[in-house]
This record gives C-alpha cells, sequence and structure tokens, in this order.
C-alpha cells in the first residue's frame, strides 16, 4: 500500500557535521522480488531521477509486507544501477540490459557514459542514424511482418520481396519489375530511395537484425530479376519466415 516516507528518512538542514557522520540512513528495498541495502543518500545521488524523486518524501512510496520499499520493476540489472550510485564506476557487464535500466531510472550521466561505450555507441548511437537516413523505415518493417503473417495461414514458411532502391534512377529502373510483381498478388514491401544513406546491403543487414530480435526464423535471400536488359539483383530479395 502506498505510504508516506518514515520521518526517520529525512534528513534534517540542522543536523550538525558530526551528527550526519553518526546518523546513517539505511533502507531495505524490494525490487521486483529481489532484495537490496542501501542509503537514502545513495538513492538520492543523481538529482531529477526516479530513484531521486521516490526517496525525496514529495511523494507516497509503497512497502511490502515486511515493511521494506517496493519498486515495481525487474530487480535482476538494479544491482549495477545501485553500485554506480555508490561509486561512480560504470557497469562493464552486461551493458545493454544496464543501459535500458539507467533509461528506466532516468540516470542521465549514467546513459551518457554508457553511450560512449562501444556496444550502446553501435547499436544505440550510430546504427540509429545509418537508420534514420532511410524514409519510413520502421513503419516499411511493419509492413513487411504484417505481409508475412497474413501469407503464413496453413503454411509452413512464407515468403515476401523486399525491393530496396538506394537512388532515383534504381527506383526508375524497378518501377515496372514492382508493377508486375503487384498484378502477381505477390507481396512486395519497398524501401527508398534516399538522398545520402546507407548501402543497400547494410539496409538488408539491417532488416533481418531488426526482424530476429523480434523472435521470428527468417532468411534473406536474392531475389532474380531482370527489367529492360540491366540486372536489379542487387535492389530485390525476398525474407523467408519459418513458422513451424
Amino acid at each position: 500500500h502506498p505510504l508516506p516516507l518514515p520521518s526517520s528518512l529525512y534528513l534534517p538542514l540542522s543536523l550538525s557535521h558530526s551528527q550526519i557522520k553518526v546518523k546513517i540512513f539505511v533502507v531495505q528495498l524490494n525490487v521486483g522480488g529481489q532484495f537490496y541495502t542501501t542509503t537514502v543518500g545513495t538513492l538520492r545521488k543523481c538529482p531529477g531521477s526516479k530513484l531521486a524523486e521516490l526517496f525525496s518524501g514529495s511523494r507516497p512510496a509503497c512497502v511490502d509486507a515486511e515493511g521494506r520499499f517496493f519498486i515495481d520493476h525487474s530487480g535482476t540489472y538494479f544491482g549495477p544501477i545501485l553500485d554506480y550510485l555508490r561509486t561512480g564506476e560504470v557497469p562493464t557487464q552486461h551493458v545493454r540490459e544496464v543501459y535500458r535500466e539507467a533509461q528506466f531510472y532516468e540516470i542521465q550521466p549514467l546513459v551518457k557514459l554508457l553511450e560512449d561505450m562501444p556496444q550502446i555507441f553501435g547499436e544505440q548511437v550510430a546504427r540509429k542514424q545509418f537508420l534514420l537516413r532511410v524514409p519510413n523505415y520502421s513503419e516499411n518493417l511493419e509492413v513487411l511482418l504484417r505481409l508475412a503473417r497474413a501469407e503464413a495461414v496453413a503454411m509452413r514458411w512464407s515468403t515476401v520481396v523486399v525491393c530496396v532502391m538506394g537512388t532515383e534512377e534504381e527506383a526508375a529502373q524497378c518501377a515496372a519489375p514492382l508493377f508486375n510483381l503487384e498484378a502477381k498478388k505477390i507481396p512486395v514491401v519497398k524501401f527508398g530511395p534516399w538522398k545520402v544513406g546507407p548501402e543497400i546491403d547494410d539496409l538488408k543487414d539491417c532488416l533481418e537484425k531488426d526482424i530476429k530480435d523480434r523472435g521470428y526464423n527468417v532468411c534473406c535471400q536474392k531475389y532474380f530479376l531482370k527489367s529492360s536488359g540491366t540486372s536489379l539483383d542487387r535492389c530485390f530479395c525476398k525474407f523467408t519466415f519459418t513458422w513451424w
């Protein structure tokens, strides 16, 4: 049940320096069923974070049956968050998971430090900027997945053709083959063109990774197609989903 923070947790401004040294405000935490012990000072270390707000006394707190302060969130990676607040040391293990926790608790100094680490910089910064240059990437990815699921009725596999056009010239060359595919009711999704952006093969790799990260069993293969004597194998591929 929501309860106000006990008065013993507040640090009166009138306390002398020696009194502060003697009295330590220890708290027991229950974070999603995992238990931690720390001090209010540690939890308030980062002003503006959710933890600092929770233990500022500005709003009621929740406690479990044993009187521990309860945070309704997974506690698996709360330890590294707590260690950072205690020591300022940046975690080096489970970096992606700790990064998500730092975002959840809105510990911005740790978020920024983790974004400088290779594991996060590559995924969250470089790759994100890479994909922002592709118009409607997220929307087209969702269309691709919907088509794949629609084609999967009573089938072990389903296939969606993807056309990736990096330039206006490639878009013009792909117009007729795309028309023919749509006329034959073959599911197809288009990406591009873009003015300055990723290489076509890099975009295909990103698509395959994003689909697999959602739990799909998928493989990307070449889709052989020609138009006006110009090879368009580079632009067309097919994503085959295995369902069972």
